[in-house]
């Protein structure tokens, strides 16, 4: 069994663009972008493959920050844009396709912002 390798790389925001434009250049896929709320601060992870070779793009930003789109790279990246947008309440510039908030929709605006659980703490206090 083949265990790819993986590499993550920990970025400001101001480099993202470059770094997703020479893994563009270099022959890397999208596979998924993945975002997770820690305390006051967003987590948003960006996965790229080239032959299993896995590289990870991380990004640590404030719950207001505004980012960039990816989708004029990678087409398809506003699915997973827009769902950020509509679960999370990330702000994403100049989206190729933006759904306005209508893309997931929720009984409570931005539900993975603020989470409620019912009758239980936090997954991670079990």
């Amino acid at each position: 069994m083949k265990i790819e390798e993986q590499n993550t790389a920990d970025i400001e925001l101001g480099a993202l663009i470059g770094r997703v434009e020479a893994l563009k250049e270099a022959g890397f896929r999208l596979v998924q972008i993945h975002c997770t709320k820690l305390d006051d601060r967003l987590e948003i992870n960006y996965s790229f493959d080239r032959n299993y070779e896995f590289q990870n793009l991380r990004i640590n930003v404030g719950i207001e920050t505004e980012i960039p789109s990816i989708s004029g790279m990678y087409w398809g990246s506003f699915a997973y844009e827009n769902e950020m947008h509509d679960l999370f309440g990330v702000q994403v510039k100049g989206m190729n396709i933006d759904f306005h908030g209508t893309f997931i929709r929720t009984a409570k605006k931005y539900p993975f912002r603020e989470p409620e659980f019912r009758g239980e703490g936090p997954c991670q206090e079990r």
